[in-house]
C-alpha cells in the first residue's frame, strides 16, 4: 500500500489521475540505474507514465502495468549532444538512427554561430514534422549578422547594426532560444569586434540564456580567445561555455592542465565557465579556418599552418565540390598529384573552391576538411575536467566519425580501456551535466517528474564503430531508447516512432 500511496501523491503533484497511471504506465525492473548525477548505480525500478518518470525505487507492478525486465543492463538518462550539426540534413531521415544507436535523445543546434531562420520558424517547422529525437537551439551570431549586414559583413558592425541584432536576438530569446552562439573563427563572426559580441551576450543574459562560443582561436591566439570569453562572462554574468575545447596547435600540446587551471581560477572569481569536448584528435571545418587573416595568397601562413597546426598528411578532404575525386585524399596526396609543395596546393585548394562558389552562388556547401591537430592526453584531461560535458560536433554523412561514434567512444575509450572515467562519471557528462550547462530543466536525470528520455544499454558492449575509413558505421551495444515515454529504438533498429519535441528554454 505504501508504494501505491506514493504513486498517488506523485500523480496528484503532476496533475495526473491514478486511473491513468494504472492504465498507461510502464515499470522498468532489473536495471542498474545511473541517474545522471554521477552517483553510483542503484538497483531500483523506474516507473514512467506517458512522457514522465513518476517513481524510482523499490516498486511493485501495478494492475495492468507493462513491465520491462532490463536483465541487468544499464538504465540511464537519454544522452544530450550539446553541440550538434545533425540538423544539416533537415531531418530527411526522421529516425536519426546514427544518434539513436548512440543513445542520444536530444541534440542542440544553432552552434558555431549557425542558423538561417528565426527560432520561432525553426520550432514550427520541426513541430510540423518531428523526428525521433528532441532538438533545442541557440541563436547564431552568423544568422544575426546576415539578417542585419547581408553581404557587407567583412567589417565591424555599427552601433545601429548591433542594436538591430540585439532586437532579433531578444525576439529569439522570447521564442525559447537557449542563448547566443558564436563561431569567431568563421565568416562572418571573425570580423566582429569584442564589444559587439559582448553586447549580444548581454542581451542573451537578459533573456535568461547562456553564451556558447567557438572561440576566436583554438591555436595561435588561443589564450587571447580564452580571455575574451572569460571577459564576457565576468562583465555580463552570463554562463559561458567553450565549444569543443581543444589545443589545436602542436606547439602547445601537453598544456591542457594549465588551461584548466586558468578556467578553475576564473570559476573561483565567480565566472560561470564550462566547456564541451569531443573525443577525437581531429576536427572538421573549412580549409580557410587556419588563415585568421583570410589572406589566401600568403605562402608563409600556409607553411606555418601545415607545420605548427597540422600536417599535409593530417588534412583529409571531407567534401570538395569543384573536384569530388579529391574526397578522401589528403593535401599531401593532392600535392603529389600536382607535383608541387603542399603549402602551394593548400592555397590553390582554397582559391579554387572560392572561384567555384562564385560561379555557383546557389551552393550551400563547397568544401570541408578533417584536420589532425590534437594530442590524446590533452583530450583526456579536458574530458575529465569537472565542468566539461561530452559533445559530438558531428553530423550525418561526411568523413568525420564523430557524428556516429562520439558517445560510444566515450564509454569504450575513457571508461573501459583507459579507466580515466567511471561509468557514472561518463554518463553524467553525457546527460545530467549537459542539461545543467544548457539550462534544460526536465532532461538529463532519472528522477520523478523528469521527462522519460531513457536509454538501456550493455556497458560491456556499448562502443563506437565509426572510423575515418568507415565514418558512417553505427555504434553497437544500445538495447533500447525511449524519448518522451515512447520507444524509438529497440534491438538495434528504430521503431518508426517520432515523438521528438522542440525544447524551449524554461519550457522543456
Amino acid at each position: 500500500m505504501g508504494n501505491r500511496r506514493l504513486a498517488r501523491t506523485i500523480m496528484l503533484l503532476l496533475g495526473v489521475g491514478l486511473h491513468s497511471l494504472a492504465a498507461a504506465s510502464t515499470l522498468i525492473t532489473g536495471a542498474s540505474v545511473h541517474d545522471g548525477s554521477g552517483a553510483p548505480a542503484r538497483q531500483v525500478a523506474v516507473r514512467i507514465d506517458k512522457d514522465r518518470i513518476v517513481a524510482v525505487g523499490a516498486l511493485q507492478p501495478l494492475a495492468g502495468e507493462q513491465v520491462i525486465d532490463a536483465k541487468g543492463l544499464v538504465l540511464a538518462p537519454g544522452f544530450i549532444d550539446s553541440h550538434s550539426h545533425h540538423d544539416r540534413t533537415d531531418y530527411a531521415e526522421r529516425a536519426m538512427e546514427p544518434l539513436l544507436a548512440q543513445g542520444v535523445t536530444t541534440i542542440v543546434v544553432g552552434q558555431d554561430g549557425d542558423g538561417d531562420a528565426p527560432l520561432a520558424d525553426v520550432a514550427a517547422k520541426f513541430a510540423a514534422r518531428p523526428a525521433a529525437i528532441n532538438i533545442a537551439s541557440y541563436t547564431g551570431h552568423g544568422f544575426l549578422r546576415d539578417r542585419v549586414m547581408g553581404a557587407n559583413y567583412k567589417r565591424v558592425a555599427t552601433p545601429a547594426e548591433v542594436q538591430a541584432m540585439q532586437a532579433l536576438l531578444a525576439a529569439d530569446m522570447k521564442a525559447g532560444s537557449l542563448g547566443f552562439s558564436t563561431g569567431l573563427e568563421y565568416d562572418p563572426g571573425i570580423y566582429s569586434a569584442r564589444d559587439e559580441v559582448l553586447a549580444l551576450a548581454g542581451t542573451a543574459k537578459a533573456g535568461g540564456g547562456t553564451y556558447m562560443s567557438h572561440i576566436r582561436s583554438e591555436d595561435v591566439a588561443f589564450h587571447d580567445a580564452i580571455d575574451e570569453i572569460l571577459e564576457i562572462g565576468a562583465k555580463t554574468g552570463i554562463p559561458v561555455q567553450i565549444s569543443h575545447l581543444k589545443l589545436g596547435i602542436v606547439d602547445r600540446w601537453g598544456q591542457a592542465k594549465q588551461v584548466l587551471a586558468k578556467l578553475d581560477a576564473a570559476r573561483a572569481r565567480g565566472i560561470k565557465v564550462t566547456a564541451d569536448v569531443y573525443p577525437y584528435e581531429y576536427w572538421q571545418s573549412t580549409l580557410s579556418v587556419l588563415f585568421p587573416k583570410r589572406d589566401f595568397t600568403d605562402l608563409a601562413a600556409s607553411r606555418f599552418a601545415l607545420t605548427h597546426l597540422t600536417t599535409p598528411a593530417g588534412m583529409l578532404i571531407g567534401f570538395y565540390a569543384p573536384e569530388p575525386s579529391y574526397v578522401g585524399k589528403t593535401i599531401a596526396d593532392i600535392a603529389a598529384l600536382r607535383g608541387e609543395e603542399p603549402a602551394v596546393t593548400y592555397l590553390w585548394l582554397i582559391n579554387n573552391a572560392q572561384a567555384w562558389k562564385a560561379a555557383h552562388p546557389e551552393a550551400t556547401r563547397v568544401e570541408s576538411v578533417i584536420g589532425t591537430a590534437m594530442a590524446p592526453a590533452d583530450i583526456a584531461d579536458f574530458l575529465a575536467w569537472k565542468h566539461s560535458n561530452l559533445c559530438s560536433d558531428g553530423g550525418i554523412g561526411g568523413l568525420h566519425p564523430r557524428g556516429y561514434g562520439a558517445f560510444g567512444r566515450m564509454v569504450r575509450v575513457y571508461v573501459r580501456e583507459t579507466g580515466r572515467l567511471t561509468l557514472a562519471e561518463a554518463i553524467h557528462k553525457m546527460s545530467g551535466l549537459s542539461a545543467e550547462h544548457l539550462g534544460l530543466k526536465t532532461r538529463g536525470f532519472v528522477r520523478p517528474g523528469m521527462k522519460a528520455d531513457l536509454v538501456l544499454f550493455d556497458p560491456d558492449r556499448f562502443a563506437d564503430k565509426a572510423t575515418v575509413q568507415s565514418p558512417n558505421a553505427l555504434a553497437v551495444g544500445m538495447n533500447s531508447v525511449i524519448v518522451g515515454g515512447a520507444v524509438v529504438y529497440r534491438d538495434g533498429k528504430p521503431t518508426g516512432a517520432y515523438p521528438g519535441q522542440f525544447l524551449k528554454r524554461g519550457q522543456d
